[in-house]
């Protein structure tokens, strides 16, 4: 079973917004660190936003005023919400949790995440 599901990814216009959800898989987890992350073809999985247990949240320099990140605790549902989205936005993206590990500078390095979604794509067209 995937630990996770990501949904609301689809093919919207240069200029357009989505939102993107995460849901745990017959799972509770402690949340310390949520992250999301795209990767598009030929290239290398990134880190877009975070946000840890408390609220705080960081952002890639590509997204920082465009995406923002939050949870719902009572639905227990990660979000991305994806404005003024761009061609080279277009990727897969996957929502990612660190297991009981805080957020830290390290946050966009995927390697520190424990477990993952299968993803959802995103497109964008000029």
């Amino acid at each position: 079973q995937v630990p996770l599901k990501e949904s609301g990814g689809g093919s919207v216009q240069a200029g357009e917004s989505l939102r993107l959800s995460c849901v745990p898989s017959g799972r509770t987890y402690q949340r310390y660190c949520m992250g999301w992350f795209r990767q598009a073809p030929g290239k290398e999985r990134e880190g877009v936003a975070v946000i840890d247990k408390a609220g705080d949240t960081s952002y890639s320099s590509s997204v920082q005023g465009r995406f923002t990140v939050s949870k719902d605790n009572a639905k227990n549902t990660l979000y991305l919400q994806m404005n003024s989205l761009k061609p080279e936005d277009t990727a897969m993206y996957f929502c990612a949790d660190r297991g009981p590990n805080w957020c830290d500078s390290t946050w966009s390095d995927s390697s520190t995440y424990v477990y993952w979604g299968q993803g959802t794509q995103v497109t964008v067209s000029s």
